[in-house]
């Protein structure tokens, strides 16, 4: 199998320490490997998000709200404070998503379980494969409204 035949996914990179010696490296989880993959790299992860929906969103109501009118300038400032409430450790990512997110995943702590490349909207999907296991994103917008993400597995 030729370079250009990698699962995708993975990238050729080259050692600096090993003098030039060529390594493979998952772009998704950052994991590297002298071996060459075999194997398709389809790798889940498992992600909670906190979703502040807009009036501009793709459907701009949600279980809190039938209609929402705020701006998305007004949803991100929400949400900036909703992050720093958790980075600053005075809430729980699954508390504060439990009560305030637009997403029906709000009942379970904003859980979506396990999911792979192409089941999201891509800024989604880019955000959760860039996170290490209980990182949190900073604020990303989709045609669903603006998210913090929090990489669970």
């Amino acid at each position: 199998m030729a370079d250009n035949d990698l699962p995708e996914g993975w990238e050729v990179h080259y050692s600096k320490s090993q003098g030039g010696r060529k390594y493979y490296l998952n772009i998704y989880t950052k994991e590297s490997q002298w071996d060459k993959p075999m194997a398709a790299a389809v790798k889940a992860v498992r992600c909670s998000h906190l979703l502040v929906k807009h009036r501009d969103s793709r459907r701009p109501s949600s279980w809190k709200e039938e209609k929402i009118t705020r701006t998305k300038e007004e949803a991100i400032k929400l949400l900036k404070g909703f992050r720093e409430a958790i980075v600053n450790e005075q809430v729980s990512f699954a508390s504060l998503a439990s009560t305030e997110s637009d997403c029906s995943s709000a009942r379970k702590g904003g859980d979506l379980g396990f999911f792979g490349p192409g089941q999201m909207q891509k800024p989604f999907e880019e955000a959760s494969f860039k996170l290490k296991v209980g990182e949190i994103s900073d604020i990303v917008s989709t045609d669903s409204g603006v998210h913090i993400i929090m990489r669970t597995q």
